[in-house]
């Protein structure tokens, strides 16, 4: 055994009464060392059951000492000259009641190792040494009627012991009993709890899919109905806008000024409904995805000069200039110019619409923040603004913002909406921010589809 520190008594057994010094000797001087009660008596029952089983053997002897590693522990040795080995149901039984119980067979002295962890101590091994050697130097004399007495103690204190432990464990049980009821009380509860709110949400999952569906027939119903009737106000209303510019013709006499101003008058209207029908159909194919999108070339230069020239004549205002990039700054695109047309004269002409003094400007810039090319086209003015409470309305559709920021101003309440639809059919988006009384800011952001019409190019050689 490593680092062993040895007392100084060695009992010598040669009859039953040293087997009974040697139980209570070995009782004692475990309860000096702090050992529990338990762990008293089974060091004690496993060197008397040792001792009992070599008594007899030729100068068999019992060595106490203390061991420091691995842990503080007890080491008792027992050793022998000549004899039979010791019984294997002895070992076996010892080795219960101890930690460690090893026979090591020698030429000379055979021995039995017994090893009893200690409780942690506080002094010293070396003091702690000292103390167990005063007990065990103590003269104890025993009689076999002596050692059943404190064999019966031990047995009544390990009994009294079993039933407190056995009595604490019933309580314990009961606890958890009262618990396990209580957690299964719970659980029900929660599981009905959750049953309820299952079928809750079901029945609210169930009602939600019934009003998209509604809502979906509804939207379909609605597209249907615009592009049905824009397809029947088309006919009559261009009937409407050809007679009038016929009857408006220089060379046609037989109107008087008073008839020509009313026939202007019915042509103005017609054209007026002719782009409020074209912008529900519009809409109404957008919405319901059968505008077909054709990627090409567009050269933006000639884009922005053909929007400017048309806008500048359509609102002819000295008081409001409109500003646009410089020809040879402008890039050539891939995307569908039409759609482009139309999203960028929409929010152009909403911008001259509401702007009395200063200007609308457009801008294009490239967006290098997102993976693929994209092309910023931003449209700012110095007009009347939007109310920050009409902001996010106004890409309702038909949503009009009221007061005298609409006095004069005609507009079906489509523009922006549709604008919106469009840059979203292109892949890209479009954003507003406004301020009352200094002006709007509209950016639409259009992917650059160069490289995705190049690869379909080479897919298709």
């Amino acid at each position: 055994m490593a680092n062993v520190q040895t007392a100084p008594l060695v009992f010598g057994l040669s009859s039953s009464q040293d087997v009974f010094t040697l139980r209570r000797s070995a009782k004692r001087g475990a309860e000096a060392l702090g050992m529990e009660q338990q762990d008293q008596v089974r060091l004690a029952t496993a060197l008397s059951e040792l001792g009992r089983e070599l008594l007899g053997a030729a100068d068999l002897s019992v060595t106490f000492g203390l061991e420091d590693l691995p842990s503080p522990a007890v080491v008792v040795v027992l050793a022998w000259r000549a004899g039979p080995p010791p019984v294997a149901e002895s070992l076996e039984l010892s080795s219960r009641l101890v930690q460690e119980v090893r026979y090591e067979p020698g030429d000379e002295r055979d021995r039995i190792f017994v090893r009893q962890p200690l409780p942690r101590i506080g002094a010293s091994l070396a003091e702690e040494n000292d103390r167990f050697t005063r007990v065990l130097r103590e003269n104890i004399s025993s009689s076999e009627l002596d050692d059943l007495r404190a064999q019966t103690r031990d047995l009544a204190a390990a009994l009294e012991e079993t039933r407190a432990q056995r009595e604490e464990l019933l309580r314990l049980n009961e606890e958890l009993e009262e618990t396990n009821k209580g957690v299964m009380a719970l659980y029900s509860e929660l599981t009905q709890e959750l049953e309820t709110t299952n079928s809750g949400v079901l029945a609210l999952h169930t009602e939600l899919e019934d009003k998209s569906r509604q809502l979906r027939d509804v939207s379909e119903a609605k597209t249907r109905f615009w592009v049905n009737i824009s397809h029947e106000l088309r006919t009559p209303v261009n009937a409407v806008v050809a007679l009038s510019r016929l009857l408006l013709a220089s060379d046609s006499g037989r109107l008087s000024e008073e008839q020509k101003q009313q026939v202007e008058l019915i042509a103005n209207s017609g054209h007026t409904m002719l782009a409020l029908v074209s912008d529900l159909l519009d809409v109404a194919k957008a919405e319901s995805g059968q505008l077909d999108i054709h990627l090409g070339p567009t050269d933006l230069r000639l884009l922005v000069g053909q929007l400017s020239g048309v806008l500048r004549g359509a609102y002819p205002r000295d008081a409001v200039t409109l500003v646009t990039p410089e020809a040879a700054s402008l890039p050539v695109i891939t995307t569908d110019e039409t759609l482009l047309t139309r999203i960028l004269r929409n929010l152009l002409s909403n911008a001259l619409k509401f702007t009395t003094e200063g200007e609308v400007r457009l801008s294009v810039d490239a967006d290098r923040t997102g993976p693929e090319p994209v092309v910023l086209f931003t449209i700012t003015d110095t007009g009347v603004g939007i109310p920050e409470e009409d902001v996010g309305r106004v890409f309702e559709e038909f949503y009009q913002v009221r007061g005298e920021h609409q006095s004069g101003r005609k507009g079906t309440g489509l523009g922006l909406p549709y604008a919106r639809k469009l840059a979203e059919l292109l892949g890209g988006a479009l954003t507003l921010t406004s301020t009352l009384g200094v002006g709007t800011r509209v950016e639409v952001r259009v992917p650059d589809r160069t490289g995705a019409r190049r690869a379909l190019a080479l897919e298709r050689a």
